[in-house]
């Protein structure tokens, strides 16, 4: 079999070399996926719930190892994928104690006559495809709930970063997994595979976590066989900093929504929108905090800030801003060219409403500054976008919560708080950012089909 390199996005030099699957192995997966799917959808919840926590303790266990394996193949500092180690097992947890709470119903017939029975059912055989950008907590939010419904699943890591989910099919193999429940298939030929999947009426699932113009197109294909689709797309997160909020913890919470993953996240607060009377105080102190963080590689101390992915993506984000800066943005801090794939955080004041970084996903850190007046005007602009994926709040009134958060167009609100993803809440986005939920209670239901079964009854 050929094989692809895996690169570091400091350097450029060679991390490891993975094979290059191609389609007839793709198909030879899903034949193995499919023969094991009667046996493994048969196994007790309670032990595929127990397989599901072994893999959390073992992945706990080793999340130095797994950290550094995430930090040389994408780039992020070692404290933030350890913090992904942390993110990420927890769908196992979690999902290790969802396996036995499955649950169907049972009522009689309005009219009697008959009882009302339905029933839980794995769905059968997935796809999965995960990003580059968080290549463990992506893929554990998949394989959990699909480990615990009871379905067999292939997983297709991004060429970037496959050394990680490697890793994770080690250790479920080691926690007792069975044999072609859990498969990886590392390549380069991400289009061919998946279509040559998808276009196999055994696959009955596909979850796919990219940008919205792949994951249209995998909806489209979906429609041949009628596959159940979740989609976790693209995001435009504005973070919007009304007059009353406590400017001090605004500063906190945007740090956090911005920062995390250098920017590199579809949950990042894409555009801040700044209420006129806090706007001055609020860039500054921004300015500040962003300009005083350390860039360089991820496994050195002391360092805040990684590499972005690779030249493209420095690319487009100094493109982003200096088209901002043509249109009359400032930059207070940071801007100009990076050094290789590094880019230096940047602030930037003034940005027009229809600046094309307000209107693009960055995935770089870069904060443009919008302002506004009045609450609807922020309200239109946060809306203002295709997408619906996360969106931040800072405001201390109540009432303006309420309003503020039932008026916006987004899948997830964090009011008052930079970070909104946790295993135990449901992730996922409305409009051109996807559907489908994963995490919480709903997470476990886009693997389980319902079967309705009425007996009749005297």
């Amino acid at each position: 079999m050929s094989t692809f390199d895996v690169l570091d996005p400091v350097d450029g030099s060679v991390l490891d070399s993975v094979p290059d699957a191609t389609v007839e192995d793709a198909k030879a997966a899903l034949d193995r996926a499919v023969s094991v799917q009667k046996e493994w959808a048969s196994t007790p919840p309670r032990e595929r719930g127990e397989i599901l926590r072994r893999a959390f303790e073992l992945v706990t266990e080793r999340a130095d190892d797994f950290a550094r394996t995430i930090s040389l193949e994408m780039g992020k500092t070692l404290a933030e994928a350890k913090g992904e180690v942390t993110y990420g097992a927890e769908f196992l947890r979690w999902f290790s104690e969802e396996a036995v709470r499955i649950r169907g119903s049972w009522l009689q017939a309005p009219a009697g006559g008959s009882r009302l029975l339905t029933v839980k059912k794995p769905v059968g055989p997935c796809l999965f495809v995960t990003p580059w950008n968080f290549p463990l907590a992506m893929g554990t939010r998949k394989i959990g709930p699909a480990i615990a419904a009871g379905c067999t699943m292939i997983v297709k890591p991004a060429s970037a970063t496959p050394l990680t989910m490697l890793k994770l099919a080690e250790v479920f193999a080691e926690a007792g997994l069975p044999e072609g429940v859990l498969q990886v298939i590392t390549s380069k030929k991400s289009r061919e595979i998946t279509e040559a999947l998808m276009g196999d009426a055994r696959l009955r699932k596909i979850s796919f976590t990219g940008s919205t113009a792949v994951g249209k197109g995998l909806v489209a294909q979906s429609a041949e066989n009628l596959q159940r689709v979740s989609m976790e797309l693209g995001g435009n997160a504005p973070f919007l900093v009304f007059d009353d909020a406590d400017i001090d913890a605004a500063i906190e919470g945007a740090m956090i929504a911005k920062m995390r993953n250098m920017g590199e996240a579809c949950t990042s607060a894409n555009r801040f929108l700044v209420q006129n009377g806090v706007a001055r105080e609020f860039t500054e102190k921004l300015a500040v905090r962003m300009g005083d963080l350390t860039v360089g590689r991820g496994q050195d101390d002391g360092v805040d800030v990684g590499p972005l992915i690779d030249a493209e993506a420095v690319a487009g984000v100094t493109e982003l801003v200096e088209a901002a800066v043509a249109q009359g943005a400032t930059v207070v801090t940071g801007g100009g060219d990076g050094d290789g794939n590094f880019y230096p955080p940047t602030v930037l004041a003034g940005v027009p409403a229809d600046a094309r970084v307000n209107h693009e996903e960055i995935f770089g850190p870069v904060a443009p500054v919008t302002t506004f007046e009045t609450e609807d005007e922020a309200i239109a602009l946060a809306n203002d976008t295709e997408y619906g994926l996360a969106s931040y709040v800072y405001t201390r009134g109540l009432d303006r919560t309420l309003r503020v958060v039932e008026s916006l167009e987004f899948g997830m609100i964090g009011v008052n708080t930079g970070l909104v993803s946790n295993p135990a809440a449901p992730f996922g986005g409305v409009k051109a950012s996807g559907f489908g939920r994963e995490g919480g209670f709903e997470g476990i239901e886009e693997y389980l089909d319902t079967t309705y079964v009425g007996i009749a009854a005297d």
